[in-house]
């Protein structure tokens, strides 16, 4: 990709999944990364089965909490000297009928997947309109903000936030040079979507869901989703802004 060499990324939920894939395509494209995630030894695992790809470091914070974000900011600021390009990647996910949602599951999964959205993109937008040499902030929603699943209305409202969240900013700091998109995975084989499978079936739940959902007959790799990141973080995607990149092999052109 073109105009990613020499840039400052900072990943925030980087340590697993996607957010791991992404940090290692970054690092292959020349740019410097900095990654977050939640648990101490998932990130210095990660960043260790980095380093021999580039300059990576880590922290782990909890997103939703404000003081959280603060020590992110300061660590990536100090490690990077500075940020150009925002992969604002955190969240998480959980299996539950409308019927049977507990208030503190849903407001975890909110605190986590649209408040931790929030704080980490607001805070990231802060510093890149203070340098004043714009950057790119990539907000990671879901085919679940467009169409609403079965069983996870709480993971659906939230990524549905972060669509609406995504073309506001988009709206609100474009003037600063700052351009904003948000990626629309569907199914992707990532550990999270692994734990949750294995409780309603395993291969057998995933074996049947490509079936009925997936018109390209397989699920999606984090790779895939990471040339995503890397794409619209290029200059390759210069005008690409308040746009929301599906990336599901045709899950939603299923009716």
């Amino acid at each position: 990709m073109r105009g990613l060499r020499g840039k400052r990324v900072l990943i925030s939920g980087g340590s697993s999944g996607i957010g791991l894939a992404t940090a290692g395509r970054f690092l292959e494209e020349g740019s410097r990364v900095f990654l977050a995630g939640l648990a101490e030894d998932e990130v210095a695992t990660a960043v260790a089965g980095l380093e021999h790809k580039g300059e990576v470091a880590g922290l782990a914070c909890d997103v939703s909490l404000e003081a959280g974000v603060a020590r992110l900011m300061a660590a990536a600021r100090k490690a990077l000297g500075g940020i150009d390009v925002l992969v604002n990647n955190a969240g998480t996910a959980r299996r539950d009928p409308f019927l049977a949602i507990a208030p503190g599951d849903w407001d975890r999964i909110l605190a986590v997947n649209l408040r931790g959205m929030f704080l980490v993109g607001q805070a990231a937008s802060r510093l890149l309109v203070e340098q004043g040499t714009g950057g790119v902030i990539i907000n990671m929603a879901s085919t679940n903000a467009m169409a609403g699943e079965e069983d996870y209305a709480h993971y659906n409202a939230s990524k549905g936030g972060v669509l609406v969240l995504t073309k506001t900013m988009a709206v609100e700091l474009g003037t600063h040079g700052i351009r904003v998109n948000a990626l629309c995975p569907g199914y992707i084989a990532t550990p999270l979507n692994a734990a949750i499978s294995a409780t309603i079936g395993g291969a057998g739940f995933e074996a049947a869901y490509v079936s009925a959902r997936i018109p390209l007959g397989r699920v999606g790799r984090p790779e895939e989703v990471a040339a995503a990141y890397a794409f619209l973080a290029s200059d390759d995607a210069s005008f690409i802004h308040g746009a929301a990149l599906v990336i599901d092999g045709g899950q939603l052109a299923v009716m």
